[in-house]
This record gives structure tokens, sequence and C-alpha cells, in this order.
């Protein structure tokens, strides 16, 4: 069994992940939805009367939202745009024609002008860059999103099509930074509670291009990034199943956030790769939910 993807393979005989014809697009079964409702519950608890406006969205962004947010100038390989049929009878006709003799039928698609979400936190800076200028305090938010990234892969833990949980931290360069520092400290005691092996350590984005090695590697001098690392997958160094990020003023200048001070506002995240963390979990302590640590069940709320 290749040691690449022997953890998949387990999976998916097991009824926990189903393949759909497509590397990393898999449908989920109960028992992993169970793990995944006790993980929104525990991240929940561990960001309890912190004050965080609750923010939900759809896996989809306004195209305009997406282009303002300079995602193509840095990742243009993972996006994922959608496009659908606007013709008349006549076009379907052609279409259902082109399609029976197995020709390419995408050509006629048009642009339906939203992009599916890279990341939970792009939809949050325009909400609250409309509402004007921050209060003294800033601003806090919890957020989460279906996220898409072209990203196909043999590995369970690099999903095209996943969930991601963040709190996202508006404000000056004082606070965002205490906030990452404080989260830090919280996202460690979360993996320690889950009774998970990790470690910490500074990490870049994947960016494109020949400009992108030196973008990776002033992100990693500057320490803008750190993730949370966790073994899941066979043959293969450990997974990112949190990430801390510093984004300096970038958004606060595409957004025009401003703090009272007339400064443009910095912002930080603390992002859960969701579908990492049950895999995490599954890897670590089997596939019998009754059978876990209870210190786990308990964080948890595994009945």
């Amino acid at each position: 069994m290749d040691m690449q993807t022997s953890f998949r393979t387990r999976l998916i005989a097991e009824g926990i992940l189903f393949p759909t014809g497509v590397d990393g697009l898999f449908g989920r079964n109960g028992t992993f939805e169970a793990v995944y409702d006790g993980l929104e519950h525990a991240i929940t608890n561990f960001g309890r009367g912190s004050g965080a406006e609750v923010m939900r969205f759809p896996p989809a962004m306004a195209q305009t939202t997406f282009e303002k947010s300079g995602y193509m100038k840095n990742f243009p390989h993972f996006a994922g745009t959608v496009h659908c049929f606007c013709g008349d009878d006549r076009a379907h006709h052609a279409l259902m024609g082109q399609m029976e003799r197995g020709e390419d039928w995408m050509g006629k698609q048009e642009p339906a002008d939203i992009v599916l979400t890279p990341a939970a936190c792009y939809a949050v800076y325009p909400i609250v860059a409309k509402r004007g200028v921050l209060a003294d305090a800033g601003h806090l938010v919890d957020v989460a999103s279906y996220c898409f990234r072209h990203e196909p892969s043999l590995e369970p833990t690099r999903m095209q099509l996943f969930r991601m949980r963040e709190y996202v931290r508006i404000g000056t360069p004082a606070q965002v930074l205490a906030f990452r520092e404080e989260w830090m400290e919280r996202g460690q005691a979360f993996a320690t509670s889950l009774e998970l092996p990790f470690e910490v350590d500074v990490a870049n984005d994947p960016f494109f291009g020949r400009a992108g090695k030196l973008m990776a590697d002033s992100q990693r001098m500057q320490n803008l990034k750190f993730e949370l690392l966790i073994p899941v997958n066979d043959g293969a160094g450990p997974t990112a199943c949190l990430s801390f990020n510093y984004h300096m003023s970038y958004f606060g200048d595409t957004w025009d956030m401003r703090t009272p001070d007339g400064n443009a506002a910095q912002t930080a995240c603390v992002a859960f790769g969701m579908e990492r963390l049950v895999l995490a979990l599954l890897r670590h302590h089997g596939f019998d939910l009754d059978q876990w640590p209870a210190g786990v069940r308990e964080t948890l709320a595994l009945r």
C-alpha cells in the first residue's frame, strides 16, 4: 500500500470519506460530521467572552470583491470562478449536441459574477469598511465559510473544497499583534485539549510565480505567518491545521478601513482548517469515537 495514500484508503474503506471521482473532492459520513460539529463547539468555547461578531458566509463571493482583494495577483493557480448557461433554445440544443458527441461544451458558459471563496476572512473586510471608522477598541469577527482552492491531491488533508473557521482582529498594530500572540497560546492549548501532537513553526503562503519566492521569503523573515502542524498523512511531513496570520495594513489599505487616528487599520487572524482537524483526530484517536479519550470527548461534547 502506498504510504502517501494509505490513510486516505482506510478512510474510504471505513466509509468516512466518499470519493467523487475528482481528487480532493469528498463526501463525508456521520462520524466525520459529528467530529466537525464537536470542533465547532470547542472553538466557540475557546473564543467565548471575546465579544466577537458572528458572520457566516456561503462558499462564493462577488467577483468585484474578489478582484479588489488582490488574490489573483498572488494565487491565480488556486482561484475558481463560477460560470453558467445564459443562452436561448437554439444554444441549448447546440449544447446538448456537444455533450452527446463528447465534445467540450464549456465554451458557451458565461461568468456568473461570483467567485468561489478562497479564504473565509475575505468577505469580512468590505462589510466592516462600509461601517466607517473603527471604534477605539477595534473589531473582532468570528467568521466561517466553505472555501475553494484548485489544488487536486490524493492527500485527504488537501481538499479542493473545505471549511474554514477564523477569528479576525481589526484595529491598531498593538491590538492585532496582541491578539495574534494570545491566539498562538490559545491555539496550542486547543491542540493540547484534543490530545494531539503538534509543533508551531514560522511559515509562508504558496505565492505564485518567480516573484512568489521573494514574497514567501519576506513573509517568513517578518514572521507574518505561523502554523500549528500535526502529523496526519502517512509518509509525509506534518499538516498545517491552524495558522496565525498578521496582514499588517494590507486589507486596511485595500478596503480603506481606518482607526480613530486616521491610519489604515491593521488585521490579523487565527484560522482553523476544519477538515484537517477532523482528520488529525481520526488519525490519532481512531475511527470509533466511543473509544476516544474521555477528555477529548468532553472537549468536543461528543455524546
